[in-house]
């Protein structure tokens, strides 16, 4: 899987808001489940569109807290996907459940 810079204008936009100069990843943190909640929220409602925004809301805060912690979240999917690709399992109750 080969990402090629998509996150870029989130990274630039954050810089140019100063999330990684004066922001810590412990705010992202909560940031992020704050979004969570909302998409939480949406999919009980059935809301398509909030849902949509709620998934991209989730997707910046978690591209600026990768920043934060001194990754990419272009690596981190990376790293996810290359250790998900292969993995055996079934469906138990609506959920993907790993062999062990």
């Amino acid at each position: 899987m080969i990402l090629n810079k998509e996150f870029e204008p989130i990274r630039n936009w954050a810089r140019d808001k100063g999330i990684y100069e004066k922001g810590d990843a412990k705010t992202q943190y909560l940031k992020l489940m704050e979004e969570a909640g909302e998409l939480s929220q949406a999919i009980l409602n059935k809301d398509k569109f909030e849902i949509e925004d709620a998934i991209g809301d989730c997707v910046v805060v978690l591209t600026n807290l990768a920043e934060l912690c001194g990754t990419s979240i272009e690596g981190c999917i990376e790293s996810a996907y290359a250790e998900i690709k292969n993995r055996q399992g079934k469906m138990i109750n609506g959920t993907f459940v790993k062999n062990k």
